[in-house]
């Protein structure tokens, strides 16, 4: 019997990894017929306008907001919670918790951030979560051990799942053919901002102009909103200024518009090799990473957590953080060494299918029906 869902979340219109994150997971568990519907939490700066699927929107400026969420949610079998600091209302988004606290209905809640070094706040706040949830997920085996090694919690409630992608050679997404490019074609994208390290890459293109053809860059992705509400447009100017000053602005395109799926998978079929030269040592999940492992592409990252998981076994290449020569280097390779990209490739093929949205929401729903079988206690084991 198929179960109903209830989602809590940012969700589009608003445009976030997480919003992006909950729209294709609740469009993929209810594909069948399910019956769902959505919790919307946004902030003043958010488009208010309630999309397809949300029942329900959550005002951060809302005091005690989340009495009316944790009501609606509760008509369904399943409530699934995103978690990320901040969010929700309160001090790290504690008003996530009371919530929790006062849902019937057994909850899943999915951590999309796991600090090593959480401030007490942080983790005491994450500790609670964990307690009042049904089931927790992480998205990588390093996000579990970190939460089993730094925070008080029950192993037997921590299951890991996967981010999901998208089938990048499925009919629809296929059909929108892939732009073609005369030079071997770099790519970063995602929600631009401090710590994407896009800076790296432009001085690493000054090294590769000896290539013939030399690689053009694309960085596409608007600015991070909470970025650009505090800080405007500034890391994106700096980053015009610095390829002017480098003599590569010529070889690098910014696209700052958002894309829908078919869109997006049509640039990232267009890549010869993604870019990940982020900055953080916490990431512990990349959607970005996922898509393009998916998609079969060859992805140089640095080593923030997920990369390392994902990518340590030759799937793709890793480079120290801040080290334009490393990258360089690593692209140099793929853009020249006979045989590298496709076998990368040949690497990340077997991983493609257990990483689709469908494979990912089947183990939400068994996971889903684990906890109406048992209620609202946790479930008695994690998968292997």
């Amino acid at each position: 019997m198929a179960a109903s869902y209830g989602f809590l979340s940012t969700h589009p219109p608003t445009q976030c990894g997480l919003a992006t994150f909950n729209s294709a997971l609740a469009a993929h568990l209810t594909a069948g017929g399910a019956t769902s519907g959505v919790v919307r939490v946004t902030t003043a700066n958010d488009d208010q306008r309630a999309g397809p699927g949300v029942e329900h929107t959550w005002s951060a400026g809302k005091v005690a907001g989340w009495r009316d969420a944790v009501a609606v949610l509760n008509a369904y079998d399943v409530a699934i919670v995103q978690h990320e600091y901040g969010i929700y209302p309160g001090t790290d988004g504690a008003d996530v918790l009371p919530l929790l606290r006062r849902l019937t209905a057994p909850s899943i809640v999915v951590l999309h951030t796991v600090l090593s070094q959480p401030t007490a706040g942080q983790k005491s706040l994450l500790e609670q979560v964990v307690v009042a949830a049904g089931a927790v997920v992480t998205m990588t085996e390093t996000a579990r051990d970190r939460l089993l090694i730094g925070y008080r919690v029950d192993p037997a409630k921590v299951w890991v799942i996967p981010h999901g992608a998208a089938d990048h050679a499925a009919a629809d997404h296929a059909a929108v053919p892939a732009p073609s490019h005369p030079r071997p074609h770099l790519l970063t994208w995602g929600l631009l901002g401090p710590g994407k390290g896009i800076e790296w890459m432009l001085r690493a293109l000054t090294h590769l102009r000896d290539l013939d053809p030399a690689p053009t860059y694309t960085v596409a992705g608007r600015t991070h909103p909470k970025v650009l509400a505090h800080h405007g447009e500034a890391y994106r100017a700096s980053l015009h200024v610095l390829g002017g000053l480098l003599g590569v602005s010529d070889a690098v395109t910014y696209q700052p518009i958002y894309r829908d799926q078919t869109a997006l998978s049509s640039l990232i079929r267009s890549a010869d090799v993604v870019v990940l030269p982020y900055d953080s040592r916490e990431q512990v999940t990349s959607g970005v990473l996922i898509e393009a492992v998916a998609a079969g592409v060859p992805v140089i990252a640095t080593p923030f957590p997920h990369a390392v998981e994902l990518l340590s076994d030759g799937t793709g290449l890793l480079v120290p953080h801040q080290d334009p020569d490393a990258l360089a280097a690593a692209i140099r390779r793929i853009l020249t060494e006979p045989g590298l990209a496709a076998h990368l490739a040949s690497r990340a093929r077997p991983l493609s299918p257990t990483l689709r949205w469908p494979a990912v929401a089947a183990h939400y729903d068994e996971l889903a029906h684990r906890l109406i079988t048992t209620g609202a206690s946790a479930v008695t084991a994690a998968p292997a």
